[in-house]
């Protein structure tokens, strides 16, 4: 498990809510501006840089609620959430707890939840 926190455009170190990577790869292609734009073009890159200067900046996961239309998704995509880009493009994260906190009805506990798993970026209806 790697964990690294990202950096602001500022370049000034902080985070609230942990963010974390499966890969170094994943850490480079996200914590480098010119990478990030190489591979998602200008616009995306910048969304994707404001998505997560939002998640880093929020508590808990139910800081994100209305934020980029924060939501899980459904059916075998359980406990994977989602926030907007452009188009039909999402950010999609987990919870990075091992358990997941949940509530006393099997739901998600987004108030418990301070670490998230980037996973990608993908088209989440195609």
């Amino acid at each position: 498990m790697l964990l690294t926190y990202l950096v602001n455009e500022s370049n000034q170190y902080y985070a609230d809510l942990d963010i974390q990577f499966s890969s170094t790869k994943d850490i480079d292609l996200f914590n480098d501006t010119k990478t990030l734009t190489r591979r998602f073009g200008d616009k995306r890159a910048k969304l994707i840089r404001r998505r997560l200067d939002e998640l880093r900046a929020a508590d808990t996961l139910e800081d994100m609620r209305g934020i980029g239309r924060c939501h899980e998704l459904s059916g075998d995509k359980k406990y994977i959430l989602s926030v907007d880009l452009d188009g039909p493009y999402r950010l999609l994260f987990k919870p990075g707890h091992h358990p997941i906190p949940q509530k006393p009805d099997g739901g998600l506990d987004w108030p418990e939840v301070t670490l998230i798993m980037i996973l990608n970026v993908e088209d989440t209806h195609g």
